[in-house]
């Protein structure tokens, strides 16, 4: 099977649609289609039950999914292999991290890798979604990512692996000049509440305001680095990562406002493919879950 052709089938299995299968192969639908197409006449069979919503294979194939994840997976690390050693370069990882995860905490990851012998790390930044998008599609190796504590650690998503290496504070900043100013009506900066933030201040930290108080939206952003630029302008109060305004607080740039409720802990977790992945993902996952577990951020 051509790999062209493996990667439309997994595009449209993990899409769920032919529409958003398209728009992740950069191709217009109508062209995507004919590609379907050219390769059900290729194979001799139909592929999928276009009935469903969303997308799958027909029963008679749906036992091969695995085998053609895997073979996926196999042809993408093959390819990176190979072109690895073709520019005679080592041990290459890439990580999808959340906006400021990649501001933040990236970095000593990155120092981390690096120190150990991979020759390059790269990082890729978006919301937490896109990250997870990036890894089931072969794009990143790894994901960094916040999610809800869970003492237990044992809440896995379908599919995946995930490993709590460090804890971070959401908390609540904005200006002192702001905080000072502050009625019954809150300023807020806010995110879209499709994205993980946006669902966890929406669902979690706003509806424990104080008595009285409500909110005026006065940004909406999916940046967390933008939401943290939009405060340092007096734009309103915006919910942000500890370890992106420690600096900010500690100077007196920035403040807590006390109307506008508690901080929430956040976990940061590594995140794989439960199938496993080349032997420099399943090297780069332990290198980076055993540090965190000697900082005692892994338990």
């Amino acid at each position: 099977m051509h790999h062209d052709w493996l990667e439309d089938i997994l595009a449209v299995l993990d899409a769920g649609s032919f529409a958003r299968a398209a728009e992740q192969r950069n191709i217009t639908q109508s062209a995507f289609t004919r590609r379907i197409r050219a390769i059900e006449d290729g194979l001799g069979t139909p592929l999928f039950d276009r009935r469903r919503k969303p997308v799958v294979l027909l029963p008679a194939l749906r036992s091969q999914e695995g085998a053609l994840r895997r073979l996926g997976q196999d042809t993408r690390d093959l390819r990176r292999a190979l072109r690895a050693a073709a520019r005679g370069e080592g041990r290459i990882v890439t990580l999808a991290c959340q906006h400021a995860i990649t501001a933040t905490i990236s970095p000593g990851l990155v120092q981390r890798l690096t120190e150990l012998g991979w020759s390059s790390v790269r990082v890729r930044s978006g919301n937490r979604d896109e990250c997870l998008l990036q890894l089931i599609s072969g794009a990143a190796d790894l994901v960094v990512t916040y999610d809800y504590p869970d003492p237990a650690d044992t809440l896995e998503p379908p599919g995946l692996i995930a490993r709590r290496i460090g804890r971070e504070t959401l908390t609540p900043v904005c200006l002192p000049e702001v905080a000072a100013a502050l009625g019954d009506d809150l300023p807020v900066i806010s995110y879209p509440p499709e994205v993980f933030l946006g669902e966890l201040v929406e669902r979690h930290l706003w509806t424990d305001l104080p008595p009285g108080r409500s909110i005026t939206r006065r940004a909406e952003t999916a940046l967390t680095l933008a939401a943290y630029h939009y405060a340092l302008n007096g734009i309103g109060i915006a919910w942000l990562p500890l370890s992106l305004v420690k600096a900010d607080l500690d100077a007196g740039r920035l403040v807590r406002p006390l109307d506008a409720g508690p901080d929430h802990a956040l976990d940061v977790r590594l995140i794989r493919l439960a199938d496993g992945g080349d032997a420099g993902t399943l090297q780069a996952w332990e290198t980076l879950v055993m540090a965190a577990e000697r900082r005692g951020a892994g338990g």
